[in-house]
């Protein structure tokens, strides 16, 4: 076989292997070899061979009666691998941190993934009540502050086919979000106003290291604590943090 072939079997378990991580990665929690092959509609023989195979690697594991299963440890590894080798999300840091501190709210840090955005960083708020952080966490850039800024940067920027709505809030109307992002143009920062979860507001700036930008920096904070002085503040601030990082990276990367 040609080696330049990409139909082989090597190939096409290669592909099944990466779909079931991703089926994991995307989904939390333990399925069942049903559940799964209901999912990605693999042969179930094929289906529980490969399980078995990533369970020994240790990229699956099981529950004590070894009919469930999840994402395993080395995924973790592997994760946390891309994040500390990452040159932006590294020098970003202190200044994250420093966001945090000011403003009193979550901070993200997150990178465009074809329609969604995934979180690389976080710092959460000094508040009991406050949103929930978590790295790896993806969300859609229709619904949320970041994905909006990421959008607004790009001159035909890339949407799910459907809008689906997170909340009663969400921007499901493709006109209407194209003038949300005009609006973001303007005005230099995103926002989302409960729209992606309920109870929560968000404002994110790009880091202009590239353009298109492909990472954001956003403060999440509760609806309940969102005042007028609070929403001019913030955008400012997330300016600030970007200066910041962006002066870093200048420096370190030239």
């Amino acid at each position: 076989m040609d080696s330049s072939d990409t139909t082989g079997p090597g190939v096409k378990s290669a592909t099944r292997t990466v779909a079931l991580l991703d089926f994991f990665a995307r989904q939390g929690g333990m399925y069942s070899l049903s559940a799964i092959q209901q999912e990605l509609g693999y042969p179930k023989s094929s289906l529980y061979a490969l399980l078995r195979t990533l369970v020994q690697l240790g990229w699956v594991e099981t529950d004590p009666t070894g009919t469930l299963y999840r994402i395993g440890m080395r995924a973790l590894l592997v994760g946390a691998s891309y994040i500390d080798g990452d040159p932006v999300v590294g020098m970003a840091h202190e200044t994250l941190e420093w966001l945090a501190e000011v403003t009193g709210e979550t901070v993200h840090f997150g990178r465009l993934d074809d329609v969604e955005v995934v979180d690389l960083s976080s710092r959460p708020s000094r508040h009991d009540l406050r949103p929930v952080v978590r790295v790896g966490r993806r969300v859609p850039v229709h619904s949320t502050a970041l994905g909006k800024a990421l959008l607004a940067d790009r001159p035909t920027p890339r949407l799910p086919d459907e809008l689906e709505r997170q909340t009663e809030n969400t921007i499901t109307d493709r006109r209407a979000l194209a003038e949300e992002l005009r609006r973001v143009r303007e005005r230099g920062y995103a926002a989302d106003r409960e729209e992606n979860s309920t109870g929560i507001c968000c404002f994110a700036v790009v880091l202009r290291l590239q353009r298109p930008a492909r990472d954001a920096i956003s403060v999440s904070v509760p609806a309940t604590r969102l005042t007028k002085a609070a929403e001019r503040e913030i955008p400012a601030l997330l300016m600030r943090a970007r200066e910041r990082i962006e002066y870093s990276a200048h420096h370190l990367l030239h």
